[in-house]
């Protein structure tokens, strides 16, 4: 399938190995970007079967996505399916992210984990429910999850998107990019694991990012209203069942 899988990851030596392993069971070519890691997680992705893509200082999430998504392009490849590196995204629901570039229903597809939020730790759960509320009643269309990392997108339109985050809140400028320019997006159920992992987001300073980010992308929905895109669609793909818990 012509679709290449990117993991920006930092200091993830304990999980990247058998994320790699399992991924390439649905998708083979996986792209692992070593975002400034100081422990062995690019040996143990190259020994898991992926090419990685290594920076010698920490970046942040939005360069390390950009870097990789750009090689996907380079590659040749048609989607690039995200997921983060700490092992949170449950690798069982890439089949149907799979069904849903198969059907053509969308050109970015974003994984929804408010569907079933109680494993999610609650501060990390209110931040995303106020920040996907309010780019919600921005755009006047309802975004279940604005922030997660587990997503499918068309490379074709991301080539097109005026992304320059460099942290974090790439995720939500991603999203606003596409419905801005009037792009197809979903929103699918999906399950995530939170263990032992230590998240590497920030609540302050991130948080504080993101509104940096807001004010500043402003014009994104001014511009959208004004060329009648305005209470953006998002395409019904039918009835949808949550997975269930792992």
């Amino acid at each position: 399938m012509d679709c290449a899988v990117i993991i920006p990851c930092c200091n993830e030596a304990a999980a990247i190995s058998p994320l790699v392993v399992a991924v390439r069971a649905h998708l083979p070519r996986v792209l692992v970007v070593d975002d400034g890691s100081t422990d062995d997680t690019a040996a143990a992705a190259r020994r898991a079967g992926a090419e990685v893509l290594s920076s010698a200082v920490n970046q942040g999430k939005g360069l390390a996505l950009q870097r990789g998504l750009r090689r996907a392009h380079e590659l040749g490849c048609a989607w690039a399916l995200l997921l983060d590196g700490d092992g949170q995204h449950a690798v069982e629901d890439i089949p149907a992210f799979l069904a849903a570039l198969a059907a053509d229903r969308a050109d970015l597809v974003i994984g929804n984990r408010m569907a079933a939020p109680g494993a999610m730790p609650p501060l990390r759960r209110g931040i995303n429910r106020l920040m996907s509320a309010v780019l919600s009643w921005l755009s006047d269309t309802a975004l279940p999850d604005t922030q997660c990392g587990f997503r499918l997108v068309r490379l074709s339109v991301w080539a097109t998107l005026p992304l320059r985050c460099a942290h974090f809140e790439v995720e939500s400028e991603m999203l606003v990019a596409c419905l801005a320019a009037g792009h197809r997006v979903e929103f699918l159920p999906v399950r995530s694991r939170y263990q032992s992992e230590r998240s590497k987001v920030r609540p302050g300073r991130d948080t504080l990012r993101w509104l940096v980010w807001l004010w500043r992308a402003r014009g994104e929905f001014t511009k959208a209203r004004a060329a009648g895109r305005g209470g953006f669609h998002l395409p019904a793909a039918g009835p949808q069942k949550h997975p269930a818990p792992l």
